[in-house]
């Protein structure tokens, strides 16, 4: 790490969020090992631990230790103190959900997602967060995430345009500020971006990954592209909008307006579509059928679902290897209901990206299911809340 020289105060509250951030991604952790992978000098690191400790956002824990004489003080995060609400809003479903800042989940609740009246159900989603805080018995919350699939000025707090819904300058941060006056922090992201953050915090293989792709695979695609462990955002907050990327030109109708888009092809919605016209093509009946059924199908051998979700892995293999050419990434991720059938869709991925893929690059992409075991939209959107508790060095109780 590179110790930062400037104005007195800026430069304390930077080596205090890089300490905190430390602390979080190698706890527990002492003092001295701190200094060590900072370089910054022992009564830095401890008046600034001190300071921590007396907000109370990390504690202190003994470890026993036969091979030294003195028993190490090593810090941790304290649980219980800094929670958090999220919002997930999805094009059919709306997640919400009570964290702790190491991203573990105390309480979740759903409500069907209304996209008519935009305040409206804003104000539904409030007032059952709300509900959850005291199932959970959280008198107030330090900062609430929201993530929801479409474009989103993260700085201002609007959705800019979110077609699904049907969105747009949607200032969404205004009134949930009206609405809970009592939090410290709110933040605002894109869901595919969230997701990418959350696998980037959370995630399983989060000390490997800092150049990845992060896919959302739903009603549409939504992408988050990581350089060098930062969110791509873009000039119009518009980066990673893979799902409209024409991969027949003059092809399947879009709802962005254009044919032949990669989400026509690969999303949830497309997979279902694709299924029905295979099945009822002769009849012309049409009962209900959902992505679950078709993934429940497959697991039980069903050959029209299996092959349904291998033509869908074969779509996917299309775009992301267009993905492996711009972007150059180290791996990409997959999220998404998709995951559940990762040994039928994985192969057929990686066969047509190895033929695809200039060089034989393709052959050295991961290309893995998300590692994180509840929803990452969900988690993403707690991870942005997260996020503005370590990245806000100016925390006070």
């Amino acid at each position: 790490m590179e110790i930062i020289s400037g104005n007195a105060k800026v430069v304390r509250n930077i080596n205090r969020s890089m300490i905190l951030n430390l602390i979080r991604t190698n706890q527990p952790i002492s003092r001295i090992k701190i200094a060590d992978l900072t370089g910054l000098n022992k009564s830095t690191v401890s008046s600034i631990v001190n300071d921590l400790l007396k907000e109370n956002i990390i504690c202190e824990e003994s470890t026993n230790d036969n091979n030294v004489g003195r028993n190490p003080i090593n810090l941790s995060l304290k649980l219980g103190k800094y929670l958090v609400g999220a919002i997930n809003i999805d094009s059919s479903t709306t997640r919400l959900a009570i964290a702790d800042i190491d991203g573990s989940i105390l309480r979740t609740s759903t409500i069907n997602t209304e996209s008519k009246d935009a305040e409206k159900f804003i104000h539904k989603c409030i007032k059952k967060l709300k509900t959850l805080q005291t199932s959970a018995n959280v008198k107030t919350l330090k900062g609430v995430g929201i993530s929801i699939t479409g474009i989103v000025d993260s700085k201002k707090l609007v959705v800019n345009f979110a077609p699904i819904l049907s969105w747009e300058d949607f200032n969404i941060g205004e009134l949930i500020m009206n609405s809970y006056r009592d939090i410290k922090f709110l933040a605002l992201g894109n869901d595919a971006k969230s997701s990418a953050l959350a696998e980037l915090w959370f995630g399983a293989n989060n000390e490997s990954l800092s150049n990845f792709v992060f896919l959302s695979v739903g009603a549409g695609i939504g992408s988050g592209i990581v350089v060098e462990k930062k969110i791509l955002d873009g000039e119009i907050h518009a980066s990673g909008e893979f799902g409209h990327i024409i991969i027949y030109e003059g092809g399947e109708a879009c709802r962005c307006g254009n044919f032949g888009c990669w989400e026509s092809y690969a999303s949830d919605k497309a997979t279902v579509n694709r299924y029905i016209n295979d099945k009822y093509s002769e009849s012309g009946r049409s009962d209900i059928i959902s992505i679950d059924s078709i993934i429940d199908l497959a697991l039980k051998n069903d050959n029209l679902a299996v092959k349904t979700l291998k033509q869908t892995g074969y779509y996917l293999g299309i775009g992301i290897a267009n993905i492996v050419k711009a972007i150059d990434p180290h791996s990409i991720i997959i999220g998404g209901k998709l995951t559940k059938v990762w040994n039928l869709i994985h192969p057929e991925i990686t066969k047509v990206v190895d033929q695809r893929a200039f060089y034989g690059k393709g052959k050295n992409v991961l290309i893995l299911p998300t590692s994180l075991t509840e929803s990452p939209k969900v988690i993403g959107a707690i991870t942005l809340a997260i996020q503005e508790i370590f990245d806000d060095y100016k925390i006070m109780v």
